[in-house]
């Protein structure tokens, strides 16, 4: 009697959105389904809104968490009194992220994720009731920030996947997940470049994969190399251009005699979404409001602290992720961006959005070479390239790649379930060890 595999689970978290894949009898990976009144989702949004309710008393009674497109809706249905948070996987490997008070509740970052997974676990139903022991993890080569921690940043997951139940957690490469999935229509011996492009990280692996006489395909990882930049670090080069400047950067405040500029800090929270959404709760903003009256141009304070008070951090996203989308298709685009009483509308050429994200195309040009160079491989003993990710679509980030590699040899595609079915994949083999880590040190219990 042929037996059965045992299923297994591989969690692509990242920073813009999550997905979950398992495997089957039939060694396919398929991916969870979040049902939702409009249909099935397969990305399930990383980002979590904290509520309280007030009792018939006025009194606050109850704390109500909820993630992914229903954190989105409880924001957008209350703004004013909704925490809403995205893109926190950003502050994973921070050091100097230590907490995070919502509501009057103290939140470690492991304990914010922790409360994500439990919702994306709830909103899964039946397809997540019963786990395996064993779960596959995609983490990027280079953690998000300026000076990541790796070793905490997995001790941060480990803490928040055992909350789940998972007692063998273990990491793979996001890149190497999504070679894994790109191998299943390798009809060859080919030597693979995966190219992931995330919310917060851009990574790259080379791996070989060849073809054994019964059919069997083998692997070798060869090289990887990353880079704590993305699409997010793209969205601040346009709010820095086109929205910062509405709302005081460069202008000036009254201190006595003297002018003195705005301070910078206040504009560089909008660098990542996470720091937007703890400003509205941090000390600066009673210096923030203390501001506007002695500023040189207080309408442009004004907007701010509406932005930050109102909460449109929300909307501000759109209206970014809507431009980026754009200017991906046309050479130009208009950036528009309106909520409550804001409206900021500018016309965008592709050559100058282009020449605003340099600096991380510099950063993603160097660590695609660093992946070659660390595996001694010429771009011409690159049988294959594959690109995955929502900033892969980004003209001048593709030229990167067309500059080195013949363009029948560069495909894209699986934006959402490259990661995680190719890490669930990655829970089959045999050999384990070669393509997994764990946390260098467990957490405390």
């Amino acid at each position: 009697m042929t037996s059965v595999a045992p299923p297994t689970i591989g969690i692509d978290f990242g920073t813009t959105n999550t997905v979950v894949s398992m495997t089957h009898g039939d060694g396919s990976a398929r991916l969870v389904r979040f049902p939702t009144g409009e249909g099935d989702l397969f990305a399930f949004r990383s980002a979590l809104s904290f509520h309280t309710l007030q009792g018939d008393d006025g009194r606050p009674n109850e704390r109500v968490v909820e993630a992914g497109p229903w954190a989105i809706e409880a924001y957008l249905e209350d703004p004013l009194e909704t925490r809403f948070i995205q893109s926190f996987k950003s502050f994973a490997a921070s050091a100097a992220f230590t907490e995070t008070r919502i509501l009057n509740k103290r939140y470690l970052f492991e304990d914010l994720l922790a409360a994500f997974l439990l919702k994306v676990r709830e909103h899964a139903g039946e397809a997540m009731a019963k786990l395996p022991p064993r779960v596959i993890v995609g983490r990027p080569v280079t953690f998000a920030g300026g000076n990541p921690d790796e070793t905490l940043a997995l001790q941060r997951y480990e803490a928040a996947f055992a909350r789940l139940g998972f007692t063998d957690i273990r990491y793979a490469y996001e890149p190497v997940g999504a070679a894994f999935f790109f191998a299943r229509q390798l009809k060859q011996d080919a030597t693979v470049l995966v190219a992931d492009f995330g919310g917060g990280t851009s990574d790259f692996s080379l791996v070989r994969f060849e073809r054994e006489a019964d059919g069997t395909l083998r692997s070798t990882p060869l090289s990887h190399s990353g880079v704590g930049v993305a699409g997010d670090a793209f969205d601040y080069r346009i709010i820095d251009q086109l929205v910062s400047p509405a709302l005081g950067k460069g202008s000036l405040y009254k201190a006595f005699d003297n002018r003195l500029p705005i301070p910078q800090r206040y504009y560089t929270a909008f660098a990542r979404w996470d720091q937007l959404a703890l400003l509205r709760a941090s000390r600066d903003m009673r210096d923030i409001r203390s501001l506007e009256k002695t500023a040189m141009e207080p309408e442009k304070i004004s907007r701010l602290i509406e932005v930050l008070d109102d909460n449109h951090g929300y909307a501000l996203y759109r209206s970014v992720s809507a431009l980026k989308e754009a200017l991906s298709a046309h050479e130009r685009a208009t950036f528009r961006f309106e909520a409550g009483t804001i409206l900021i509308e500018h016309e965008v050429e592709r050559t100058t959005f282009e020449g605003w994200i340099a600096p991380e195309l510099t950063a993603i040009e160097k660590a695609v070479d660093q992946a070659l160079a660390r595996a001694n491989l010429a771009p011409d003993q690159v049988d294959r390239v594959f690109l995955t990710g929502g900033s892969s679509f980004v003209p001048a980030v593709r030229d990167i790649f067309h500059r080195r590699f013949p363009a029948d040899r560069i495909e894209s595609g699986g934006e959402f379930e490259s990661i995680a079915s190719g890490l669930a994949l990655i829970a089959r083999e045999t050999d384990l060890d070669l393509w997994t880590m764990q946390a260098t040190v467990r957490p405390a219990a």
